[in-house]
């Protein structure tokens, strides 16, 4: 089980969250009118919230290679955590793929396209004022085209700019790990050296122990012949 200090499961549970709140928008999207600015908007920033989403799912299954070095995980756990990220990984395609379909195709982006039969059946018995209506009326179907393309061009832009937070984000996070790893480095080093200075000591007291018992031997055997000598 996750412990309350496990940062994976926390990041993995805010990405519940907004995968929650990305339904919930596409549930709402039935509110809105088919076409228009307020419909380009919501779906503007579905889409954000997705790609979004998208980027975090990464970021976890990335994570998660790395997650047996920092806490202690059973292989059951690992395996546990990545049937959860697969499986949200699929409501998001899901969901992205029922966003698509009922965004429509470029007719519900900038209106369908005039064809020139039509063009020529709608001036048909026009006189000249009526051409003039009908020429201001094509230029401002036109222009409302162009707006909506300006607030889909906008709401790339903005997606765009979410991705780049998101990578921007990541790459702080990798520099952090790096100066942890270096720190880490360094201090094994340390102790390695450490070890290394203790052992040549101890090596080091071995030897003066060892001199001082062949010295005491030496004078305990002299000793033993000068008594023997002495009274024999």
């Amino acid at each position: 089980m996750a412990s309350s200090s496990d940062s994976w499961m926390k990041e993995y549970n805010e990405a519940v969250k907004l995968a929650d709140d990305i339904g919930g928008m596409i549930s709402e999207r039935s509110s809105f009118p088919a076409s228009g600015p307020e419909t380009q908007r919501h779906v503007s920033a579905i889409r954000r919230k997705i790609t979004i989403l998208g980027t975090r799912l990464d970021s976890l299954q990335s994570e998660l290679s790395t997650l047996p070095g920092k806490q202690p995980i059973t292989a059951k756990e690992m395996n546990r955590r990545k049937d959860m990220v697969a499986n949200l990984r699929s409501k998001v395609n899901q969901m992205s793929s029922t966003l698509t379909s009922n965004s429509g195709n470029r007719d519900s982006l900038i209106g369908p396209e005039i064809s020139k039969a039509d063009a020529m059946g709608r001036a048909a018995g026009l006189d000249n004022y009526g051409l003039v209506g009908l020429q201001r009326q094509v230029m401002k179907e036109q222009d409302e085209g162009l707006d909506k393309l300006e607030e889909t061009v906008v709401s790339t832009k903005h997606i765009a700019l979410a991705v780049n937070e998101e990578l921007t984000l990541h790459t702080r996070l990798i520099d952090d790990l790096d100066e942890h790893v270096d720190v880490t480095n360094s201090r094994l080093r340390r102790v390695q050296k450490n070890l290394a200075a203790l052992n040549k000591r101890t090596k080091g007291g071995c030897s003066c122990m060892c001199m001082l018992l062949a010295v005491l031997g030496i004078v305990g055997l002299v000793a033993v012949i000068f008594l023997l000598i002495k009274y024999l």
